[in-house]
């Protein structure tokens, strides 16, 4: 199957670079690790909504929309399981790549800049989840490129749902979002377009 380069039809409003086209390929030939990576991906998003609901629990709009979002990453969960049993692939376990882990990095010590910074950290990592998808979805031939392009529109409300948190709770803390939001950026494209050693979904260049 002949693929289109991922640069000719990119555009996000929150990422600055594409997933690099050797990722796309790496994926296409390391179908088991991709799934097997994606569904730990979609049981530490639900993790992370419950936890900020904890974090922040006397914001009960937040709370809300956390107990949402974690309901619907587990049941993403359970797609993922069930074509993994449906594949025949095997769960292992996997050492966490660097990318969720560099970005947490950034996020601020010291509170109200934390709340605004994790929120910021989400949205980037479900901004990236969304173009992920958009880019293997069509590529990939049988369940799995089906799954993926049906989970497209979630990720994207999931982005704008933390992109939309975050700035709200700037707003009222006097913090520049579009800062945060900025150095947020260019570290994300950093880790997606740099040689990455391990292969996982949301890995860089396979280095």
């Amino acid at each position: 199957m002949s693929v289109e380069p991922v640069s000719a039809r990119f555009g996000h409003a929150l990422l600055l670079a594409p997933t690099p086209q050797s990722w796309i390929e790496r994926a296409r030939g390391s179908l088991d690790l991709l799934l097997i990576d994606h569904a730990n991906c979609e049981k530490k998003a639900a993790s992370t909504a419950l936890a900020l609901m904890f974090a922040y629990a006397e914001d009960l709009e937040l709370a809300e929309q956390m107990s949402r979002l974690a309901r619907e990453e587990l049941r993403h969960y359970e797609q993922v399981a069930q074509l993994l049993r449906r594949l025949a692939i095997e769960p292992r376990r996997l050492a966490p790549g660097r990318y969720a882990q560099r970005l947490r990095q950034l996020v601020a010590r010291g509170e109200p800049q934390r709340e605004v910074d994790l929120m910021i950290c989400g949205a980037f990592i479900e901004a990236r989840s969304c173009e992920r998808f958009a880019a293997i979805g069509g590529v990939l031939e049988g369940p799995a490129g089906e799954m993926f392009e049906s989970l497209h529109e979630a990720e994207a409300r999931h982005f704008e749902l933390y992109l939309g948190l975050a700035r709200r709770r700037a707003q009222t803390a006097g913090i520049d979002a579009a800062a945060r939001i900025a150095a947020f950026a260019t570290l994300e494209a950093e880790l997606i377009v740099s040689p990455d050693a391990a292969f996982r979904f949301h890995s860089g260049a396979p280095g």
